[in-house]
């Protein structure tokens, strides 16, 4: 049984300015297993997000192959995309990105809607994550009225509601305090160990990224 859930081979990327190519990813070979906990590093500017974003579905690549669950990101319609995505992975930024009219249950509960899963069981299922992650007395809270730490825990949720295969978190923590930070790094291992979901972290806090079983550092576009 292949235990993969994430892959790239050969995976390049360039941005255009004007005439002028700008290589971001070079060669990029990489393969993710369920469960695994990897960091990625490198300086500002070495392709960190770049890579996140092609793995995710978000972007695509200007050569190379991505195969999510044993499908190919490249080669699939953008309509069977968007459905992988949904079902697959879960996505965690630096910047919560809670819809800041809707309660943190409706926004946790909002990726499970657009898979136009029924209300009633979608908001359960929210409230159910929520309690894992400590907000259970913030449910009806809006963004604006959570703090920082408890907006990111939220954003943890909504992330891991779906149970994805993959997880993909770039900079989770870069906007919280050291104390904060650890709390919702740690809040994410444990919440991955229990959803078995292959976890990729990209971070500039070498201790939180030495916490991962994988610590890979892409320099210039390419992965070491």
């Amino acid at each position: 049984m292949n235990n993969t859930v994430i892959s790239c081979k050969n995976l390049y990327k360039s941005y255009f300015q004007g005439k002028l190519e700008v290589p971001v990813l070079q060669g990029v070979n990489l393969s993710l297993s369920r469960g695994e906990m990897v960091s990625v590093v490198g300086a500002s500017g070495s392709g960190k997000s770049t890579l996140l974003h092609l793995l995710g579905g978000l972007d695509s690549p200007s050569k190379g192959e991505i195969l999510l669950l044993g499908q190919g990101l490249t080669t699939i319609s953008e309509e069977k995309r968007c459905q992988l995505r949904n079902h697959s992975i879960g996505f965690i930024y630096q910047f919560h990105h809670l819809l800041p009219e809707f309660s943190a249950q409706e926004n946790v509960a909002m990726p499970l809607l657009i898979r136009r899963m029924n209300k009633q069981e979608a908001m359960e299922r929210a409230a159910d994550m929520l309690q894992h992650v400590g907000l259970s007395h913030r449910l009806t809270h809006t963004p604006g009225e959570l703090s920082g730490g408890e907006r990111q825990r939220a954003a943890v949720a909504r992330a891991l509601v779906t149970q994805p295969a993959c997880v993909l978190a770039d900079e989770p923590t870069g906007n919280l305090d050291r104390h904060t930070a650890e709390g919702v790094f740690n809040l994410m291992l444990e919440l991955n160990r229990k959803v078995n979901a292959t976890l990729v972290i990209v971070t500039h806090d070498p201790q939180l990224a030495n916490q991962a079983e994988r610590v890979l550092q892409l320099i210039d576009g390419v992965l070491v």
